[in-house]
């Protein structure tokens, strides 16, 4: 169960952001166009993303040797401080959507959806190398509660996001919600950051 918690505050601890992604689902659920096609494919896209990077990490975990071990810890360090710094820059930035309506064919928004999903390198860096590498220590039973809770909050993210776009308009186009929003996930990630880099210390011991 903790690891599905886990998971679960994880995974949406990396997709809650004002992101290309969350920005065109936001609009498609203020424009009321397709949005239940839009939330299952993102979501689904981020379950086969994140079971891969997490089987990938799980295969190849069994060649690691030491340097691998901590080259991989290192990455994931300066990936999470990255993200901090990211975050840190986006607490001052405006939020816009385009609330304009136009007809869309439902081929159009399923392309539409599948190259911001795809085209999107965060997308990989976060689901695909972030969680599997995150899990690469876990059990595999564990790995799979991980990987569950991430993708668990992927889909709850996505329809939530979609569908209550229109009812949360005022709240998603405020800046002080998006700054609040983004001092959780700087403070979560930070802890993190420390589990990891204490991680890395300990492999020395």
């Amino acid at each position: 169960m903790e690891f599905l918690l886990l998971g679960f505050f994880t995974g949406l601890s990396l997709i809650l952001a004002v992101g290309a992604q969350n920005i065109f689902v936001i609009e498609q659920g203020l424009k009321k166009q397709h949005v239940f096609l839009v939330c299952l494919i993102c979501s689904s896209s981020d379950f086969l993303l994140i079971f891969f990077g997490i089987l990938l990490f799980h295969y190849f975990h069994q060649y690691f040797n030491l340097f691998v071990e901590i080259t991989l810890n290192v990455l994931l360090i300066i990936f999470l401080i990255y993200f901090i710094l990211v975050k840190i820059k986006t607490i001052s930035r405006k939020v816009s959507f385009n609330n304009e309506v136009g007809n869309i064919s439902r081929i159009e928004i399923i392309f539409r959806t599948l190259g911001f999903t795809y085209l999107n390198a965060h997308v990989y860096s976060d689901t695909v190398f972030f969680l599997g590498n995150f899990s690469k220590n876990f059990l595999l039973d564990e790995k799979i509660n991980f990987g569950v809770g991430a993708s668990l909050a992927s889909f709850v993210f996505f329809f939530v996001l979609g569908y209550l776009s229109t009812y949360l308009s005022k709240y998603v186009q405020n800046d002080k919600v998006w700054r609040q929003i983004n001092l959780v996930i700087i403070f979560f990630m930070s802890l993190l950051t420390i589990f990891i880099l204490n991680e890395t210390v300990n492999i020395f011991d």
